[in-house]
């Protein structure tokens, strides 16, 4: 009984956890880290820059969002939450296809 109650157990665990896993995207992430993204921005507390929540909650609903951000990050610029700015970050910084990888992340928090 106990055997069968833990994998009962366990199987309903994972179908909480395989769609948390299959949001998450390692490569993004990674590209995050190694750009300095994550120097400024947090998942979900502000640090010298917006959360990628506050991101998310912000562009919620908008059109052509991944379009738009892409764009912020290449350009930089302040303003937007708050006066501290953001410095431009350049492809040779972080890569067209990490760069919207990473947008894609930060829309899904």
């Amino acid at each position: 009984m106990k055997r069968t109650l833990t994998r009962s157990w366990l199987l309903a665990a994972g179908v909480v956890l395989v769609p948390y896993a299959a949001a998450a995207n390692p490569a993004a992430e990674a590209a995050m880290n190694k750009a300095g993204c994550m120097a400024c921005h947090s998942k979900d507390k502000k640090l010298v820059g917006p959360s990628f929540k506050e991101i998310a909650a912000k562009y919620k609903g908008q059109a052509d969002v991944p379009t738009k951000l892409a764009e912020k990050v290449r350009k930089g610029g302040s303003g937007v939450y708050g006066p501290v700015p953001m410095s431009p970050n350049p492809p040779d910084k972080i890569g067209d296809k990490e760069l919207k990888e990473a947008i894609e992340l930060i829309l899904k928090s």
